[in-house]
């Protein structure tokens, strides 16, 4: 049988069998974890999936279908190398915010290049916009905003709480299998509740004294749209460490930085200290954002060590 896996709780994974056939929770065959010995979770949420009936026994996944696609980040758990969030995917949405708590553009940065390089196309929502109530903060949205949408990428703003953006959202993922992706606290359960009424999801807390989200989901689960389609949620994250990238790659993930390097004297500059080199002079112009730049070198500046091929 085959099926679209929905759940992931680590030791089950839920499976939505093919023509109606009903929703199973299954094991996994060892052989998928020994082929997964560098990943937390050799079977993701969205992966299609052959299913063998055990007959008294519980259901076994015995296969993996072949991915479009994946997002993956360095897994917290420093005996493995990777953690997959989520395959299959039409998006990946990053909900990121100005304040309780701040999302670093270092953060948004490196997930819009995991986009890039697993070939997702990603959306940046900014949650929380009622609560920039200085016009400093209202400022630095509409820099982010202009900087993004300017590189391509699709930016809303919205409020959970006030349902302010809501629609726009609603929108963009209609139809769609979308990742939703974020550090905790940032309001991922508040705009699920928004966007699938009866998914009655547990809205946390942020933390008065580190200005931190903390987690209140654990798994990776696909809600179903009531307008058809489906987002994927997943726990919060702290921090988004990248892997498999090689060095002369990274430039390919940020499409300006890539845009403008056509220009550099030589084709292997590294846009770190060479003669010549277009993408430096666009920083020193403000052609690219410093922020991106910098986000930028602190992937060229991670521990060679933790790089390996692709496993799929």
């Amino acid at each position: 049988m085959k099926g679209l896996v929905i759940k992931n709780t680590g030791s089950w994974v839920t499976v939505r069998l093919e023509g109606g056939s009903g929703i199973v929770n299954c094991k996994m065959r060892g052989v998928l974890r020994l082929k997964g010995m560098r990943c937390t979770n050799p079977v993701a949420v969205g992966d299609i999936v052959q299913v063998e009936d055990k007959g008294g026994d519980a259901p076994v996944v015995g296969a993996i279908e072949p991915r479009k696609n994946y997002i993956i980040r360095r897994a917290s758990n420093l005996s493995k190398e990777f953690q997959i969030i989520a395959a299959n995917l039409d998006q990946a949405v990053l909900v990121a915010t100005l304040t309780n708590p701040e999302t670093s553009t270092t953060f948004i940065d490196r997930f819009l290049a995991t986009a890039e390089a697993y070939q997702v196309p990603a959306v940046l929502c900014f949650n929380k916009v009622d609560l920039l109530d200085n016009e400093g903060m209202r400022h630095q949205l509409t820099e982010l905003q202009t900087l993004y949408r300017n590189i391509g990428y699709t930016v809303i703003l919205m409020s959970a709480r006030t349902g302010d953006g809501a629609e726009a959202l609603r929108e963009q993922l209609s139809g769609k299998m979308s990742l939703l992706s974020g550090n905790s606290g940032v309001g991922k359960s508040s705009i699920i509740n928004l966007m699938v009424p009866d998914a009655h999801v547990r809205v946390g807390d942020v933390s008065n004294t580190h200005h931190k989200g903390m987690h209140t989901t654990t798994f990776s689960e696909m809600l179903d749209l009531p307008g058809g389609g489906s987002i994927i949620d997943t726990p919060g994250v702290k921090a988004f460490g990248t892997i498999d990238f090689e060095r002369a790659e990274v430039a390919h993930y940020f499409p300006e930085i890539f845009r403008i390097s056509d220009n550099c004297r030589f084709n292997n500059c590294t846009h770190t200290h060479e003669p010549g080199c277009a993408v430096r002079d666009a920083v020193e112009s403000g052609e690219i954002a410093l922020s991106r730049y910098t986000s930028y070198l602190s992937i060229l500046d991670e521990d060679p060590s933790n790089k390996y091929r692709k496993p799929f």
